[in-house]
């Protein structure tokens, strides 16, 4: 690995610490270096708070001038809720500029390489760039579509069950595969069931790792309404739950929900449609979506063509039920032709389980 490498892969991994606490803005890492000697390190915290360049050039004080940066994604050159990183690293005359991968956000895409180099300032880009994007994937998605990102999580048997005919399911996988679902939690901004799995479940719906993390919002499917009143995710304030419905349900239960302080967003037709949901989540600037729905929340995910990750979790046992509940279900197919193709991402053993990363194959860049 040479020196460029080097230094950039330890920018990611700065940004990597802090995925999905900077929503809706990107996770960026950022590396300051001098004669082969690092001089500040930073990274984006949270949206609001100084960037990464900043925190990393505030580090390396007044020996920055005639530095290298490397920074994971490309500097903004527009003020927001903080000033334009570019014009401070303008400021504090830096020699050169090796960037991951340039900005997708339109405000920015390329104007601040243009304006670093307008100041003579050598700018490179383009090293790690695949890991910098799969680094920001919900962003980058979210910048194209103006859509959340989409991860379907489901556990299943090693025949394909998510529950027996009876009903049951706890536990289908082990801890150790639990606890991996809990980092996507803190990873997601929103997380989203049906009201079958509320009203069956009865969860929480919250991120509970050995150090903590943040809690998700938490979305519920509930074309009439049908939510108990007493439910942990209407009345335990552990995190914002939006409630979303149909036009056609009651109005006297929405009330009732809207008085826990709870939000409910009545959708414009009888069902709710998912791209349209996810439209309005993408006005509400939520940029990630993890479904934890049964078969059927999946499947309408699957049949609208609205998701971009599946993560599954396959446990070493055999149901062998055959009305046992399936992982999706969707409307039946006569042809196999009129499968959806997947590619897989990657594949580990976590504990005793196996989890395997798949992405539809339209999808792949």
């Amino acid at each position: 690995m040479g020196d460029k490498q080097f230094y950039m892969n330890l920018a990611l991994q700065l940004a990597n610490s802090v995925v999905g606490q900077t929503s809706p803005n990107p996770t960026v890492g950022c590396v300051v270096v001098k004669n082969g000697r690092i001089l500040g390190m930073g990274a984006h915290m949270k949206a609001g708070e100084p960037h990464a360049e900043v925190n990393a050039l505030i580090q390396a004080g007044d020996e920055a001038e005639g530095a290298d940066l490397y920074v994971t994604l490309e500097p903004c050159s527009h003020t927001g809720r903080t000033p334009p990183c570019a014009d401070l690293v303008i400021e504090k005359k830096i020699s050169r500029v090796y960037i991951a991968s340039l900005d997708p956000n339109p405000i920015v895409a390329g104007n601040g390489v243009a304006k670093l180099r307008d100041a003579g300032i050598s700018v490179d880009f383009g090293i790690c760039e695949q890991q910098a994007r799969d680094l920001n994937k919900c962003y980058f998605h979210f910048m194209k579509t103006r859509k959340p990102y989409v991860t379907l999580k489901t556990a299943a048997t090693f025949d394909g069950k998510t529950a027996a005919s009876s009903g049951d399911s706890k536990w289908i996988t082990s801890e150790d595969a639990r606890l991996d679902v809990h980092r996507y939690r803190n990873r997601h901004d929103a997380i989203l069931v049906g009201v079958n799995t509320v009203i069956h479940d009865n969860p929480q719906l919250t991120t509970r790792l050995p150090q903590g993390g943040k809690n998700p919002i938490r979305i519920v499917l509930d074309t009439h309404l049908n939510i108990p009143i007493r439910s942990n995710l209407l009345n335990d304030k552990t995190a914002t739950t939006i409630v979303v419905c149909g036009r056609q349900a009651d109005k006297e239960k929405r009330a009732a929900i809207e008085q826990k302080g709870v939000q409910v967003k009545m959708m414009t037709g009888d069902t709710i449609e998912i791209e349209p949901l996810l439209n309005w989540l993408g006005e509400e600037q939520i940029l990630s979506v993890f479904v934890e729905g049964g078969g059927a929340v999946h499947s309408s995910f699957v049949e609208a063509g609205c998701f971009q990750e599946i993560v599954m979790y396959m446990a070493p046992k055999l149901l062998n039920d055959r009305e046992g509940t399936q992982a999706f279900s969707g409307m039946p197919k006569q042809l196999m032709k009129d499968s959806i193709p997947l590619a897989f991402k990657s594949v580990e053993q976590i504990g005793p389980d196996i989890k395997i990363v798949a992405e539809p194959m339209e999808r792949r860049e």
